[in-house]
């Protein structure tokens, strides 16, 4: 829980590196939270059954869009890439492959452009 929070912390930082566990800790979070306001909609009757969505699942997508790009980007850093690579997840398969594997993949050991290694500090 406090890699999901230090990804709140660092809502709007869009510069420096972002260890895996950081990205990941924080994508698991947002789909566990997803889940549960998803059956709180459902419970409280303010879920549309036509498009899945609900009234406290959107305000949370809502919240978490900034920090869930922001992760990303420091999490693309940290494996020395521009955060330009993210529009490569409009390619169709392809280009979510190409991103899943950036942010799988360990970071560089030493320090690259964005800053030293976050393991390290």
């Amino acid at each position: 829980m406090n890699w999901y929070l230090k990804a709140f912390k660092n809502y709007a930082v869009f510069g420096g590196r972002a260890q895996r566990k950081e990205y990941w800790y924080f994508v698991l979070f947002n789909i566990i939270f997803s889940i549960l306001l998803t059956a709180v909609d459902s419970m409280a009757g303010t879920l549309d059954s036509s498009t899945d969505a609900g009234l406290f699942g959107g305000i949370y997508a809502l919240v978490v869009f900034v920090p869930s790009i922001a992760v990303a980007v420091r999490r693309l850093h940290d494996v020395d890439k521009s955060a330009w690579w993210m529009l490569i997840g409009i390619v169709p398969v392809i280009g979510v492959i190409i991103l899943f594997i950036f942010m799988v993949k360990d970071g560089d050991y030493n320090e690259n452009r964005y800053g030293k290694n976050p393991k390290l500090y």
